[in-house]
């Protein structure tokens, strides 16, 4: 009976604050309705836009032990770490889009790997992550393959690379690139972080299957060929 007159109550007050919002005030302005209103509105909008900015911070990223012994350690030490310049590409800068639709986008897939932390575990050792290391990495070869390495691009640029203030072997890479219509990942799949057994089959997979769906246009050129001809380019240097 007590349980039953609980939620009596509850529904009852439920109904009245229902009331209260859809009934037309008859204290309040309505000047002040839309006011009170829009500072809400702009209180809310400003708490989600720093939530989602704080989950783009490296170190939320390394809060888990999968990213901080894994990938973050083999980050260590790279280009993109420590330079000449002190300037950083940190875990956001590379893994999270800039533009707000995708980053949601991306904010969402996120959850699965809130899933994969919290309830499967897949990779909580490093024996697991080593044996997804492959799945992981094609993953993100995908997603930066259709979008043309626009992670990549937002800092680096072939319009605006000057050949001659490169090394030779960086130039001439470029060049190529250049030449045969090729993105960022195709040639930088391991940049910050280690490289997966036949990561070279599997990327090519990837591109395969990309060009299959009719997500990207047919590659001029194979990667593994124009890897293999730079190399005998620059040999013959």
């Amino acid at each position: 009976m007590a349980e039953q007159d609980t939620t009596t109550a509850r529904a009852g007050f439920l109904r009245r604050v229902w009331r209260f919002i859809a009934s037309p005030s008859g204290i309040f302005s309505l000047g002040f309705l839309v006011a009170a209103g829009f500072a809400v509105g702009v209180m809310f909008w400003g708490g989600f836009h720093w939530a989602l900015e704080m989950t783009n911070r490296e170190e939320f990223c390394i809060g888990c032990h999968e990213m901080r012994d894994n990938v973050y350690a083999e980050y260590q030490g790279t280009i993109h770490q420590n330079n000449r310049s002190g300037v950083r590409a940190t875990c956001p800068d590379c893994h999270v889009p800039k533009d707000w639709g995708p980053k949601m986008i991306r904010k969402i897939q996120a959850s699965k790997e809130l899933y994969g932390h919290f309830i499967s575990q897949s990779i909580w050792t490093e024996e697991k992550f080593e044996d997804h290391r492959i799945d992981l990495a094609s993953n993100e070869w995908a997603r930066m393959k259709k979008t043309d390495s626009k992670e990549c691009r937002n800092c680096h640029s072939f319009e605006f690379m000057d050949f001659t203030f490169q090394e030779n072997r960086a130039a001439d890479n470029h060049q190529k690139a250049l030449d045969d219509g090729m993105t960022c990942i195709d040639c930088h799949q391991g940049i910050a972080h280690n490289l997966p057994a036949n990561y070279l089959d599997a990327y090519r997979d990837v591109v395969a299957k990309l060009e299959a769906d009719g997500v990207i246009e047919p590659q001029t050129k194979d990667v593994a060929a124009a890897k293999s001809e730079i190399e005998e380019y620059l040999g013959s240097k």
